[in-house]
């Protein structure tokens, strides 16, 4: 997990959003549970915004450069998957500044 480390530099913001009690949420809950503070102690500038609203499906988005974002479903997903796809999301601001 040596890419957590550098996040804070292909990626500007990291915004997971969740319902509070439904099962289909469980697994980011239990992400955010577990990695926000490695994931802030790594990167302390990083702006990393945990948003529950109720009834609302699991999503992680990022932000990168000049605002762009992408968003991921998590509705499904176990936390190991959950933190395959934020890696995705770090990798993908990788390559977008190497363009």
């Amino acid at each position: 997990m040596a890419w957590r480390g550098t996040l804070s530099r292909s990626v500007k913001e990291i915004r997971v959003l969740f319902c509070q009690s439904s099962p289909a949420s469980a697994a980011a809950r239990e992400f955010v549970k577990k990695n926000y503070g490695e994931i802030k102690s790594r990167n302390p500038s990083l702006p990393f915004l945990v948003r529950e609203c109720s009834g609302v499906q699991p999503q992680l988005w990022a932000r990168y450069e000049m605002g762009v974002e992408r968003c991921v479903n998590l509705d499904g997903l176990t936390e190991a998957q959950i933190d395959k796809k934020l890696e995705e999301l770090a990798k993908a601001g990788e390559s977008a500044k190497a363009k």
